[in-house]
């Protein structure tokens, strides 16, 4: 079979080659997302979830993602003429891909649906989504992060919360008040700081107005730099407080925030990240003076939620690939699936990613109860921090090893296995790496020792959904050798 198409060349023709995997509803061929998006009481948004995972599967959607991650942002400090004006330029498919993601609501369904299940339904979106394309996931995170942030504020939550959770995208830079939709971004990290907020040296001076001020200081990370709006931290004679700091001044001119350079990631690479200088930057105060990093771990603690649901739909990507090669590569007379070596490390494989996605749904559903019932609440706040930690951790090892499973193949640039393994690291270093998120769970236990009686029973419990998957999981070679569009099925979701 010539998997091309095209025509052969004289010396020899293409065989034992899989056809492309595209065409395929990464949503309705995933038993285990399928069974928690129900099992958690989400089962209105089915209809969503399929339409997303059509697109998740769609050559459209990979052709974008590569497009994307193929021409990175660049960064134009100045015009032709001098006049310094910051714009980060992207290609047109991360423009794109952003429109995509932010009318799927992957970023807001979970504020703007009123129905039970409504976290439920943004996480398996969310999962969906990070198995087509990563730098987008980091602005639709961000966005789904903010809303607690920006209710302390109802001035600011009055005139922002609507475009930020608007379905529309609009990169457009103008008024917030003129645009169809919003977006929000995050700048914490400085040099010398790190991950120790409280160490941070950007300075807050207040204009002689209520809850305005001035920030003077250099922030080493910024993500998605061409956001309309930014939350910060900088030091009042308080402490450490929360500012939101937006692009444009309330008269539409351009607020004074620099940016020095993009930071050359090792993936996430769609995505820009930058470097930048406040210099007599307009802010607005959020939240008790001296009390920002309590408003900025309500935002850490949804973001670090959204990095697990992330690295788990990394995960199923990285499943999907090594089964759709392995069912048609043979290898010494038998398709590679059938090999039993190779068969125990694609159950293994299975056995995780079905675990990471039924852990990060049941926890959605704890966001969603946490409101009614103090043990969901309890529960959420000790197993965000956990969930982060163990699927995160786990997400390299992962994808190192199913890209393996492709041998050769799977470590060539026109495959999705070499961004997937370079995405892999990112989300356990984002909002806190490893000793950090550990720290967040002691502390967390010693001010509530009641949250382990909620969070140890579901460790055992979340067992029973995957126990029992390992063998049908596989698949057979020889019953399953269909399109690439329904390949997968029969390899990952078939019990």
């Amino acid at each position: 079979m010539n998997v091309t198409g095209a025509l052969p060349l004289p010396t020899h023709e293409v065989t034992n080659q899989p056809p492309p995997l595209e065409g395929y509803n990464a949503y309705e061929q995933d038993r285990a997302l399928v069974e928690a998006l129900h099992r958690e009481g989400a089962g209105w948004a089915e209809a969503r979830a399929r339409e997303l995972g059509g697109l998740v599967g769609s050559e459209r959607l990979q052709q974008l993602a590569r497009q994307a991650n193929r021409y990175p942002p660049e960064l134009r400090t100045h015009d032709r003429v001098g006049n310094r004006i910051d714009v980060v330029e992207y290609h047109p498919a991360y423009h794109e891909l952003m429109g995509l993601a932010f009318g799927a609501e992957v970023h807001a369904l979970a504020w703007t649906e009123r129905r039970p299940g409504a976290h439920v339904a943004r996480a398996v979106l969310s999962l969906l989504w990070n198995q087509g394309e990563n730098g987008v996931g980091c602005p639709t995170g961000m966005a789904f992060g903010s809303v607690p942030a920006l209710r302390h504020e109802p001035d600011i939550a009055t005139e922002w919360q609507p475009k930020v959770l608007s379905a529309c995208y609009d990169p457009r830079p103008i008024s917030v008040a003129d645009k169809t939709g919003a977006t929000i971004g995050e700048t914490l990290t400085e040099k010398q700081a790190g991950s120790d907020l409280r160490a941070v040296t950007t300075r807050a001076l207040p204009r002689g107005r209520g809850g305005e001020y001035e920030l003077i200081g250099h922030k080493w990370f910024c993500s998605a730099p061409m956001s309309d709006a930014f939350f910060t931290l900088a030091q009042t004679t308080k402490g450490p407080t929360c500012f939101f700091v937006p692009r444009l001044l309330p008269d539409g001119t351009r607020n004074r925030i620099f940016l020095q350079r993009l930071k050359d990631k090792c993936g996430n690479r769609s995505n820009a990240s930058a470097e930048l200088e406040l210099d007599k930057t307009w802010a607005r105060m959020v939240g008790e003076d001296g009390h920002g990093i309590r408003v900025v771990l309500e935002m850490s603690h949804l973001t670090r939620f959204d990095f697990a649901v992330g690295s788990a739909g990394i995960m199923r990507q990285a499943l999907t690939q090594a089964l759709h090669h392995a069912h048609y590569r043979t290898t010494f007379r038998h398709a590679l699936v059938d090999q039993p070596l190779m068969r125990n490390v694609l159950a293994d494989l299975a056995i995780e990613s079905e675990a990471a996605t039924i852990f990060t749904m049941r926890l959605a559903r704890a966001y969603d109860e946490s409101p009614r019932e103090e043990g969901e609440r309890l529960l959420a706040r000790l197993t965000t921090p956990i969930a982060k930690y163990w699927i995160c951790k786990r997400t390299p090892v992962f994808v190192a090893e199913a890209l393996e499973c492709l041998g050769g193949n799977g470590y060539v640039e026109e495959g999705v296995m070499p961004r997937l393994y370079r995405e892999a690291p990112l989300n356990g270093i984002w909002e806190g790496v490893a000793n950090m998120v550990c720290l967040d769970v002691f502390r967390a236990v010693e001010r509530e020792p009641e949250s382990l009686s909620p969070s140890l029973p579901m460790s055992r419990k979340l067992a029973g959904p995957i126990g029992g998957w390992t063998r049908s999981c596989v698949g057979s070679s020889e019953s399953s050798r269909t399109s690439p569009s329904t390949r997968p099925v029969r390899v990952a979701s078939s019990r």
